[in-house]
């Protein structure tokens, strides 16, 4: 159940029907802020055919990895999927009512070439890359835990079927996430949604955006945004990334893909989920102590 009455500070992301690539440019992608594009897949095919229902015709067959919010096991590799269905079977699962199992960054475009010509890249002034447009799915009350991406990509997510609402945060807010160290997530448990404030008193001094998002609909994330998704209604999105722009984010994402995750996989192979508890517990504690440290400065 979502309460968006929650005292977490969120503003709405701004939004446009259309913009050219130098407004885009401009106002959004150097100052790194937002953004909601409302008719940006209107010329597509895919603006008009897709559907869970029209995908589970044209790529029924198709096995997909699925995923669901059980805590991080160190008997897990990365990204390392929790289950495997035919794509339809999994569609009727998710017109049936609820269900934890969502799909998660899948090329379903490299299983199935013709849904690539249902779409072109966006005219915006960033080079997108064609050959990683991913897709999600998800169930109604679905919801993606808070976490920024490994490649700090900008992102351009559209949403098919349904409604989706998404809460975002700037890289300047990580201070207050409950971020785990070496990992890219805020603790697991937080839902973000409804979110309980006495024990995560520190979510309150974040300064973050929400977005609603309906068929055909682009949101604009900067690079390095902390996101949270939830699927309103069962329904699915794509998501185009393009590389880092700067030297910095290109350096961060390498560290990511390289050390961070060389690491992780060496400590969860020595300690096991005593190094993930340890971790989590870590995370709480260092973010209780930067509150107290912001409130005695205040």
């Amino acid at each position: 159940m979502i309460d968006s009455t929650k005292n977490l500070s969120l503003k709405r992301v701004e939004r446009v029907k259309t913009i050219s690539p130098k407004d885009f440019v401009e106002n959004y992608v150097k100052p790194q802020k937002p953004l909601v594009i409302e008719q940006l897949s209107h010329d597509w095919q895919a603006y008009h055919k897709w559907s869970l229902a029209y995908l589970k015709g044209i790529a029924g067959d198709t096995e997909v990895p699925l995923y669901d919010n059980r805590p991080a096991s160190a008997k897990d590799k990365f990204n390392q999927a929790h289950a495997t269905m035919k794509l339809k079977d999994y569609v009727d699962l998710l017109q049936k009512g609820p269900t934890n199992f969502r799909i998660f960054l899948f090329n379903l475009i490299k299983e199935v070439p013709e849904l690539k010509s249902h779409f072109t890249m966006p005219n915006l002034g960033l080079k997108f890359l064609d050959r990683l447009p991913f897709l999600f799915f998800g169930a109604q009350n679905t919801s993606v835990f808070m976490h920024y991406d490994i490649d700090f990509a900008n992102i351009l997510h559209i949403h098919f079927e349904g409604k989706k609402r998404c809460i975002i945060y700037p890289p300047s807010q990580t201070k207050y996430l409950y971020k785990v160290p070496n990992a890219l997530i805020s603790l697991n448990e937080i839902d973000f949604n409804n979110p309980d404030l006495d024990k995560f008193p520190a979510l309150t001094l974040a300064q973050g955006y929400e977005a609603y998002l309906e068929h055909g609909e682009a949101l604009y994330m900067p690079e390095g945004y902390w996101h949270n998704m939830t699927y309103l209604t069962p329904g699915f999105s794509m998501s185009l990334r393009t590389l880092p722009r700067g030297v910095k984010n290109m350096s961060r994402a390498l560290y990511n893909l390289t050390i961070m995750r060389g690491v992780e996989n060496l400590m969860r192979k020595f300690k096991g989920d005593q190094w993930i508890s340890y971790k989590n517990k870590f995370a709480y504690k260092r973010q209780s102590r930067r509150l107290e440290s912001e409130l005695h400065r205040k």
